[in-house]
């Protein structure tokens, strides 16, 4: 192993309070720093960095487009620091579209950029999918292959596919519910399965690419209503901010009730062969009941409420300012 050129990497866990773009870009700013004190050289921040996702129409104000406060941010920390660093936000195109953009810079340097190619349940309601072009695959840095996946896009067997043979690092994140606690029996019963696909479908992926992967992630407590449903959210963010090797193997870990952090660990970037095929079949794990259930009403109430309230929009003032530097 000592023979073996590794980077140390860093995965961040955020306890995001949801639509306080000011407060989440202080605490992923304290993260990224402790990361970088601690020797990192590539950290990963998660889907939504800046506001996390819940069904909070006001999440409409705090859309920015590519060069805003947040995208702001990795640019300068990613400057200072002289670090790769990369993590998603809502982002307003020019032509008044949304997506949920990942951004990843190296030394404050835009590597490249990569939208998601379908949005989750609720999250129809703010953004569109990506264009079909758009593998995931971000650029090279000093000869490593860099590409990208964020949350379902890791349960979907397109990603593998698009990425396999064409990268030699994922850096990426999720932002993945959990069930309903408000609903225990139905918790009790289908949520053991739910977070197990939280962590196992990004293990997945890096053994069906054969790509190490860099996984971000949130585990703050949240609720919200249910659109199209007389009934309340309450549950968790899942945790599972990880790093795993090209075989799937998982090497740094922190849980949900670990609660916000750093995950470190030492990797080498570089491309191994794939240990299986990937799947003939859309999904990569069955998504159990309440997501496949969720995953058409709030699809198709979403993107009815996208198109009234949100495409086409004018990109609003930016009122956030990042963190000090």
């Amino acid at each position: 192993m000592n023979d073996v050129l590794t980077t140390r990497v860093a995965a961040l866990q955020v306890d995001t309070c949801i639509g306080d773009t000011q407060y989440n870009l202080a605490r992923c700013k304290a993260l990224v720093e402790d990361a970088c004190q601690a020797g990192a050289q590539w950290i990963a921040l998660p889907e939504f960095f800046n506001t996390g996702v819940s069904w909070q129409p006001s999440l409409v104000n705090a859309i920015e487009d590519e060069n805003g406060p947040s995208a702001q941010l990795l640019q300068s920390l990613s400057s200072q620091h002289k670090v790769v660093l990369g993590g998603s936000f809502l982002c307003r195109l020019a032509d008044g579209s949304v997506r949920n953009r990942y951004q990843c810079y190296n030394r404050g340097e835009l590597v490249g950029h990569h939208d998601k190619d379908l949005p989750t349940m609720w999250e129809s309601a703010f953004y569109e999918g990506g264009d079909a072009g758009d593998t995931g695959e971000l650029g090279v840095i000093d000869g490593v292959r860099v590409g990208t996946a964020v949350c379902w896009e890791f349960l979907r067997t397109a990603t593998s596919r698009r990425l396999r043979g064409k990268v030699d690092v994922i850096i990426g994140g999720s932002h993945w519910w959990s069930i309903p606690e408000n609903w225990p029996v139905l918790y009790s019963w289908l949520e053991p399965a739910n977070r197990e696909n939280s962590l196992k479908t990004v293990q997945d992926t890096a053994r069906l690419v054969g790509a190490p992967i860099i996984h971000a992630s949130h585990c703050n407590d949240f609720s919200c209503p249910m659109p199209g449903l007389p009934l309340t959210y309450r549950g968790h963010l899942e945790g599972q901010a990880a790093v795993i090797d090209g075989q799937g193997k998982l090497i740094a870990h922190r849980t949900y009730e670990q609660g916000p952090g750093v995950v470190l660990a030492e990797i080498c970037m570089q491309e191994i062969e794939p240990a299986a095929p990937v799947p003939d079949r859309f999904w990569l794990r069955r998504r159990g009941l309440i997501p496949a259930f969720s995953w058409h009403l709030h699809g198709v109430l979403g993107r009815r409420w996208y198109k009234q309230n949100v495409k086409g929009r004018q990109p609003s003032v930016a009122t956030v300012e990042a963190p000090a530097q």
